[in-house]
């Protein structure tokens, strides 16, 4: 597996779908929000649930069969201090200055009007896990766990 070729359609897919505002895809399953990608032999699949509270789970197909994915739970702490409309907002500007230097793991942090966006994480685009969240004020107002990597047969 080429991972540093996967690393950056990885970026790329996440920048054209949820940061970029992409199409919407006809759901994968009953309830789900679905985004998709795809250049070349490379093919992309974002599906979640929820909202405000939301779970969900990236896939990278090579010529139609899987070989990476991610899972993601992501959740409001505090609503008094932050809403899914401002954490979003948040998430979208943080993220798409992070896939700006073309990456999407190793750390990142970033201020804006709503507050603090932190992401850490361990590993590359083979294995990882991470956590990003955002402060006001101090306080850790939403968080969202991640976790992923190759995946073989």
């Amino acid at each position: 597996m080429d991972v540093a070729g996967l690393d950056r359609f990885i970026v790329l897919a996440k920048r054209q779908t949820y940061v970029g505002d992409g199409v919407k895809a006809a759901p994968s399953r009953s309830g789900a929000h679905d985004l998709t990608f795809a250049e070349g032999e490379w093919s992309y699949r974002d599906s979640y649930f929820g909202g405000t509270d939301f779970l969900g789970q990236e896939t990278v197909w090579l010529r139609d069969e899987p070989v990476w994915a991610m899972n993601y739970y992501g959740y409001i702490l505090r609503p008094e201090l932050i809403d899914a409309g401002r954490a979003g907002a948040t998430i979208k500007a943080a993220l798409s200055a992070m896939y700006a230097e073309g990456r999407f793991l190793g750390g990142f942090e970033w201020s804006g009007p709503h507050g603090v966006y932190r992401d850490s994480s361990t590993g590359d685009a083979a294995h990882f896990h991470g956590r990003e969240a955002i402060e006001v004020g101090g306080v850790e107002a939403y968080a969202l766990n991640y976790f992923g990597g190759l995946v073989k047969p």
